[in-house]
């Protein structure tokens, strides 16, 4: 999904963690300095208190306590991140940022720390009872184009005999599906959750979601921290923090504040 950008910013905003006694140094990663973006709610966003806040936010906090590291965190403009990465500016991304090839010939990725689902919508009635190729024949499926849920659909529905219709924004699919106009529709569930929130779309429910490790190559390998690629003491430390806080629990917290399924 293509991020928008802020143009204005506050100076650093420190994250409460816990430090270790004694000397620190620079490979000892002690003190960590965190971009992102802020601007792509509810994920990281500026609070009232034009703060960051918001699910990366969380995590950041979580891993950087667990490491017992002292973090800073500065949002920038989404095109500046990879930059001020490489550049020496920050030390680590935290920004929803996808695993892609492209990226990855830039920087390095610690493990993914979630991954956004993809799912099928329709109408509570609806008759559909296998949502693949062969299920969906015949059926009328709306997605957001230009999108990796499009992408999908054309590369493996519409073989099997679904009719794909595509759509300038999910708003308008979502739309459609409530009025009967549409068998389903696909789209990240996130969105469709925030949809289905609303008392006006008691018609519709998420019915299935897409195996996205069998589909890595339409979506990717889930959204990871971004650190120069030399940085690979960085990188390990990160991953064991992100084990960590799946192991104890601490992610699935921070997890269930932000979303009512598991984007882990």
């Amino acid at each position: 999904m293509k991020r928008s950008s802020k143009s204005r910013f506050p100076v650093l905003a420190l994250l409460a963690v816990t430090l270790l006694a004694g000397p620190s140094s620079a490979k000892e990663w002690k003190t960590i300095r965190i971009a992102t973006e802020a601007d792509y709610a509810p994920f990281n966003y500026l609070d009232a208190q034009d703060q960051p806040g918001g699910f990366d936010i969380d995590i950041a906090r979580a891993l950087c306590t667990r490491m017992q590291a002292q973090c800073t965190i500065e949002p920038a403009n989404w095109d500046s991140l990879i930059p001020g990465l490489n550049g020496g500016r920050y030390d680590a991304v935290v920004s929803s940022m996808a695993i892609t090839e492209e990226r990855k010939r830039q920087v390095a990725f610690t493990d993914k720390y979630y991954d956004r689902p993809s799912s099928f919508a329709a109408r509570k009635d609806s008759s559909i009872t296998a949502w693949d190729a062969v299920g969906l024949k015949g059926r009328v499926i709306g997605v957001q184009g230009d999108t990796v849920q499009a992408a999908f659909l054309k590369g493996e529905i519409q073989p099997g005999g679904a009719q794909i219709r595509s759509y300038q924004t999910q708003e308008e699919a979502d739309a459609d599906l409530a009025i009967g106009k549409l068998d389903a529709v696909f789209s990240d569930k996130i969105l469709l959750s925030n949809w289905l929130s609303r008392p006006d779309t008691a018609c519709c429910e998420v019915k299935a979601d897409v195996d996205l490790v069998k589909y890595a190559r339409y979506f990717g390998e889930g959204e990871a921290i971004a650190v120069r690629k030399n940085d690979t003491d960085l990188k390990e430390k990160l991953n064991k923090a992100i084990a960590d806080i799946v192991a104890d629990g601490t992610y699935k917290t921070i997890n269930d504040k932000y979303f009512p399924f598991s984007i882990y």
